[in-house]
């Protein structure tokens, strides 16, 4: 299995999405008076102990990797755990960063009405959660490079690849001598 990096434009177009989300939650709010803003301190805190979390078990694999195998400590991380590490990272930074952006939309958009206790609450909050959202996606970023592989000398590897061009060109260059 290659698994490949998560490309920046995906965390974009999750922090647009979720803003588009976040505000129109939040103008549906104000002409329905539905009470849907917001978010619960508790959820903010759960993010924030995933984000924890994640980044312990990215160090771990991260350890774990990058030690020769002979020396390696006896440890619970093998390499189906370093699998669901890397694909928690990825969650987490996708959905911090799609969260980021649902929180904000609707911090944004009730600034303006931040007279009324109500908003002021609701800003706090998302505001919050917004900070710890971030935080998430940039430990999921960073959980995600700190549970790539370094190269193996197979194929893959980079001095593999040149020493395999290098004898295509040198046996070229002797094709064409003959």
């Amino acid at each position: 299995m290659n698994a490949r990096r998560t490309p920046w434009w995906y965390y974009l177009i999750a922090i647009v999405l979720g803003l588009m989300g976040g505000a129109g939650i939040a103008v549906y709010d104000e002409r329905s008076g539905a009470s849907l803003l917001g978010a619960p301190w508790f959820v903010s805190v759960l993010l924030a102990v995933l984000g924890i979390i994640v980044l312990v078990l990215a160090l771990q694999v991260h350890k774990y990797a990058t030690t020769d195998p002979r020396k390696r400590p006896n440890t619970f991380v093998n390499p189906t755990l370093a699998v669901y590490t890397l694909v928690l990272a990825k969650a987490l930074g996708l959905a911090g960063a799609a969260l980021a952006g649902w929180y904000g939309g609707q911090a944004l958009l009730s600034i303006a009405h931040m007279e009324a206790d109500y908003y002021t609450q609701v800003v706090l909050e998302c505001a919050f959660a917004v900070v710890v959202c971030l935080a998430d996606m940039v430990i999921g970023i960073v959980g995600e490079w700190l549970c790539q592989l370094p190269p193996t000398e197979g194929a893959e590897h980079p001095k593999m690849k040149k020493a395999a061009r290098d004898r295509r060109m040198a046996g070229a260059v002797s094709k064409s001598a003959d």
